[in-house]
């Protein structure tokens, strides 16, 4: 079975996470945090940058490394490298996604995460609670 390198951006601002949702594919409707597969020779960050501008018209810093998430899926294995990031110019326009939204983090279990992406909401809590971000 195949193994999917790809990166997710946890998008933090004014205390807010932003989430969006699948607008095609198999997981069509689904909520995950935004990014894509990491391509042959390039670094994670890198690749998080280039997804986030190709999807969302935005530059973003990459900052915290928050974890890896790895999941089964019927057809395949995903590692989904999690990273903390922040807005540097841009206004998150959707360009793939059908919908988006800004969630606290008590509202972060609220929606119908991907498989993978469920598991992040933990460390995300973690990453709140251990750096003290204020609750939006």
């Amino acid at each position: 079975m195949k193994t999917l390198e790809v990166v997710g951006a946890v998008i933090i601002k004014e205390g807010k996470i932003y989430a969006s949702q699948r607008g095609y594919g198999e997981f069509k409707d689904g909520w995950e945090f935004p990014g894509g597969k990491i391509e042959v020779g390039e670094l994670p960050p890198a690749a998080l940058k280039r997804e986030i501008r190709e999807e969302l018209d935005t530059e973003i810093e990459v900052g915290d490394y928050l974890g890896l998430i790895e999941y089964q899926y019927p057809t395949f294995n995903l590692h989904l490298h999690l990273y903390i990031c922040s807005i540097v110019s841009g206004n998150l326009t959707m360009l793939e996604a059908e919908g988006e939204k800004w969630l606290s983090i008590q509202q972060i279990e609220t929606v119908d995460w991907l498989p993978a992406d469920i598991g992040a909401c933990s460390l995300i809590k973690k990453y709140f609670q251990k750096n003290d971000i204020k609750k939006a």
